[in-house]
């Protein structure tokens, strides 16, 4: 899959990272790059492989599923830099 200019583009706008319009081409090429290396990945036979965490055998810890102390909701916002109406606000980020 080749990336063109106008989709880097694209993709610099939605991560918020300023590109200069002459490093616009670089960019789609190392993007173009990218996804060329996870078709490659997607080519490898992994039928036989258990999913796993770790490189290492191990045991998740387990917590046990029990209600712990509430209502501390103005403890959790104070630390929040915009809190409306008791939830926390956050730009929006779809277009």
């Amino acid at each position: 899959m080749s990336i063109d200019i106008d989709t880097a583009r694209k993709v610099a706008k939605l991560a918020r990272i300023r590109v200069e319009e002459a490093d616009l081409p670089r960019l789609a090429g190392q993007l173009s790059g990218i996804l060329g290396f996870m078709e490659q990945l997607n080519e490898v036979d992994v039928s036989g492989v258990d999913p796993m965490v770790s490189v290492t055998p191990m045991r998740l810890k387990r917590q046990k599923d029990v209600v712990t102390d509430g209502n501390i909701q103005s403890q959790i916002l104070a630390n929040a830099p915009d809190a409306r109406e008791g939830f926390f606000a956050v730009p929006k980020v779809v277009e």
